[in-house]
This record gives C-alpha cells, structure tokens and sequence, in this order.
C-alpha cells in the first residue's frame, strides 16, 4: 500500500496496515542540520520521519515557507515573486506582504494597506500593479484600488507540477492552502485593522475578502489540472479558549467564502481539507456543512474525547500530539506516554493522521522528536485494528 492509497483509505474509512503519520519542522531550511544531530546518513528528512503527505507550493507561496533561503528568494525575485530587503531582513511578497527572514515560524511584519506608504517605498518594493492603492490617503481608498497577484503569473504552477508528478504515485501530494482568505486578509490591513472593522465596517472587510477568494478560487481552478485528491486552505481561527470572533461574523463574513472557494474543489470530488489552530470547535458544524474531510492541526484545547465522540465520524483529524508543553518541555518517557494516548483515542475506528498538533519548533530537543518517531512506529499497526 503506498502512502497516497494509506491516507486516502484513512478518509474513507477502509482499511489500512497503519495509521499514516506526518511530522513537519517549521523551518525546512533545518533539514541537513538535524539530520547531522541524529546522525543519519543516506536519507531524507521525509524518509525518517516515515511522513504520508507532502506540500505543493505555487511559486508565489514559496516566501512563506523559505523566507530564510535568501538564494532561492533571488531567485523567485528575478521572475517577479517577490522582492528581497536582505538588509533590513524582510521579503515582499506579490501581494506586498512583508515576511520576516531568520524568523523560525512565519511572521508578517509588514501589511501593504495598513497606512499610506509613500511613492519611493511603493516603486522600490510593491508590486507595480498596487502602488496607487498603497499610496491612497484612506484605508477604504486602499482597500477599493487594490488588486491580488495575477494567478496566471508566468511559472508559478511550475514547480507545484514537478512535486506532484514526482512525488504523487507514493505520496500523499497537496497543493498548499496556507495563509488562507481570513489569514491572508489580515496580512493585507494588520490584525487591529481587520478585527475593527469586522465589528464596525464589515462591508470594508467584506470587499476585501471577496477579492482575495475569487482569486483563491482561480488558482483552484487552474490547480485542478494536476493529479491530486485533496484540496487545502489554512485559516487560524481560534485561541486556546475560543474563536477570535463571534459566530455571527463567522457565518456572514467568513462562511460564504469558504463555500465559494471550497466548492471549487468539492465540485471536482476532491476532498477538503483544512488548516486552523486554536479551539475552533464550535465552528465545525459548520464547516462539515460545506465540506470539510480533515481537519489540521488538532490540538488538545479542542477536548479531543468530546471531538472524536461527535465528529469522528465527519472528519479525519491531522495532529493531536501537543507541541505547546508536551514536545518542547516533556522528558522522552512522558512523549512516549502521552502520544501512545492521543493515538489510541483519535486513531480507534480509523480517521487519524498521527501528528504533532502543530509543526515542530526549534524549541523541541531531538531527543523527543525520536521518542514521537518510535512511539508513531510502536502504536500505527495496533491502533489500525481498533
């Protein structure tokens, strides 16, 4: 059985060997350094870590995961993906995002509409097709004259092709979702900008987010011509306690969105599969409603027995291992002890992806990184049978 034909079987519930598992770090330019610390040789990463599935970038993606490979970010520069302030440690996106190099998760430091940039910042840095918006006296004026990237932006499915014909006949290949419509949108005005006017101008926010998932929804669209089975978006929309925002404005503002793009992919047969940290439970009624079949990270704030009792049967869960005490502060033996528990409870009946609940820091000693990797091994088959 490969690991593409094990994680789809786990999302319909047939049969597997073993539960598929994935361990992600969050910064990918580690990968020799810890290979070097475990002492490994002849192998990837990947390989180690036994993981099922694997990212496909758009070119116009690739800032968010590799911000800190500055050769590759040239690189992306010469074909207009993005442009590299090596001195001040930032890359601009094609979206006139601001990503933070050297930083271990990502961070947007810079929101192209969030004040009035003057005319030299704009030419040396912005997209030349948003230097009126970002020159606009209002946020409003902003908003109305910005334009997203160009989802026909030449080469930027290239490289997504390659991993996926590459990698597609064993693995379980994805097209990247990250940084999502609500994610993506606070990326353009600041999170204080985008929370106040969800409360006081939802139509802002409204326009705003419509822009961002009709071009989302291209790219689905033109996405569809490769051999993939799941599609993916990335929104984080929960604390530890609760959601950042009301439910209303999750039905008005952020619901008929997710529908509009999901569909894209639903309507194709593929399944959808989401990102969002925090304790989102209150919304995955709704989410199953438009067509959710995994949901990741699952983290323990979720409750994760009350979860699996009422949902288990709707959604496969990606994670559950905590990365926030667990991984980077647990000894070896309370990691094997506690992620044996989470498999055994999210894995019983199938509908587990074994995984941290979030990517691994560099605040996690590779000491725990081999317990999870054994422990994985010890508990997939058994559990399986459950």
């Amino acid at each position: 059985m490969s690991k593409r034909e094990r994680v789809n079987n786990v999302i319909k519930r047939e049969k597997v060997d073993f539960l598929p598992s994935q361990i992600t770090f969050s910064d990918r330019t580690r990968d020799e350094a810890i290979l070097k610390a475990l002492d490994l040789t002849n192998t990837t990463l990947d390989d180690y870590l036994e993981n099922h599935m694997i990212i496909a970038l758009t070119k116009a993606d690739y800032p968010l995961f590799f911000r800190n490979d500055v050769e590759l970010m040239r690189e992306l520069e010469s074909e207009g993906f993005c442009k590299v302030d090596a001195e001040n440690g930032v890359v601009y996106d094609s979206w006139g995002m601001g990503i933070k190099m050297g930083s271990d998760g990502f961070f947007a430091c810079f929101h192209p509409l969030e004040k009035k940039s003057t005319r030299a910042f704009a030419e040396k840095w912005m997209p030349e097709r948003i230097w009126e918006a970002v020159q606009a006296d209002t946020l409003e004026d902003r908003v109305r004259l910005w334009t997203p990237p160009d989802p026909d932006h030449a080469g930027n499915y290239d490289w997504l092709k390659r991993d996926i014909e590459t990698y597609g006949d064993e693995y379980f290949v994805f097209p990247s979702g990250y940084f999502g419509v609500y994610e993506r949108g606070y990326g353009m005005v600041s999170l204080p900008h985008m929370f106040e006017n969800m409360a006081g101008d939802p139509a802002l926010i409204q326009e705003l987010l419509e822009k961002i998932t009709d071009y989302k929804a291209e790219v689905a669209k033109r996405l569809l011509q490769f051999d993939f089975d799941a599609g993916h978006m990335g929104d984080d929309l929960g604390t530890q306690v609760g959601p950042f925002f009301s439910p209303e404005t999750f039905y008005t503002l952020i619901k008929p969105m997710y529908k509009k793009l999901w569909s894209v992919y639903k309507d194709a047969g593929k399944y959808m599969m989401m990102h969002s940290c925090g304790c989102i439970t209150k919304f995955l009624p709704d989410l199953i409603e438009i067509g959710l079949d995994v949901l990741e990270p699952v983290q323990p704030c979720m409750d994760l027995p009350f979860i699996k009792k009422e949902y288990g049967k709707d959604v496969t869960f990606w994670g559950g291992i905590d990365t926030q005490d667990l991984l980077p502060y647990g000894s070896p033996e309370r990691v094997r002890k506690e992620s044996a528990e989470v498999i055994r409870l999210l894995g019983k009946g199938g509908g587990l992806i074994i995984a941290p609940s979030q990517e691994i820091m560099n605040d996690v000693p590779l000491a725990n990184v081999v317990a999870l990797v054994e422990t994985i091994i010890e508990e997939r088959e058994k559990v399986a049978r459950l």
